[in-house]
């Protein structure tokens, strides 16, 4: 396995609200652990809501009696959300601060994740991209129902509207999903400022011409840059 993550300004923000993790080493019971958290809000915290989902996610995890993979980043989910509402709440100026998450765990063949919001999670291998997460957006619900077709949904004036959110309130329900890998696929952590800006097939052949999860996370950067760069950008490869 070889991990690597790189987040991005972009080119239109002041200020850079993403925050990206990942461990190819265990990390409390977990035999690895990589996160991306896509901040939102006002007076700088949207950088601090997705720092400190991320490092309560670690925290939780390493301090976890717990052995299962679900169980474990379930806890450390609502550990999460937790701490990001009650900081919102301490501050009125962090007032509405909150974050998406993508999180996953390699053990062996069989790849952990879930998500709260619309960072995404993919499985590429030679020929196909795949999306594993599900977007919790007003345009993705309004896909689902049939009411708006998957091409217009790219375009739609409020694609970037979440229904769920890190911090947004005192529960937070997130996805579980458990997916077999092999070797040689590659493992994507991405924010939406990669995805609105870079179309499925073309994030595959970037990542299938690369050499290196190096490589093809700096390619993916520029990619969305050329494209616009219109938001922050952040990616996390891995490569089974």
């Amino acid at each position: 396995m070889r991990a690597y993550c790189l987040t991005d300004t972009g080119l239109k923000r002041s200020s850079n609200q993403d925050f990206v993790y990942a461990s190819e080493q265990k990390v409390g019971a977990l035999a690895s652990l990589f996160m991306v958290a896509d901040g939102m809000g006002g007076h700088n915290a949207g950088d601090l809501a997705s720092r400190l989902c991320v490092e309560t996610m670690v925290e939780t995890i390493s301090n976890s009696s717990l052995r299962a993979p679900v169980p474990i980043l379930r806890e450390a989910i609502d550990a999460s959300n937790r701490a990001v509402s009650e900081r919102a709440a301490s501050d009125r100026n962090l007032a509405g601060m909150g974050t998406t998450l993508v999180c996953a765990v390699l053990c062996g063949d069989t790849l952990y994740a879930a998500n709260v919001g619309d960072s995404r999670l993919y499985i590429l291998d030679d020929a196909t991209i795949t999306q594993i997460s599900h977007d919790h957006s007003l345009v993705e619900e309004m896909v689902r129902a049939g009411r708006l077709k998957p091409e217009q949904a790219r375009s739609h004036p409020e694609k970037n509207i979440i229904t769920r959110a890190i911090g947004e309130s005192e529960q937070v329900q997130a996805d579980f999903f458990d997916v077999a890998v092999g070797p040689g696929d590659e493992i994507l952590l991405c924010s939406d400022g990669l995805t609105n800006m870079v179309e499925d097939d073309e994030i595959l052949r970037i990542v299938r011409r690369e050499s290196s999860p190096e490589e093809a996370a700096v390619k993916l950067i520029e990619a969305a840059n050329r494209a616009g760069g219109k938001d922050n950008i952040s990616v996390v490869l891995v490569e089974v």
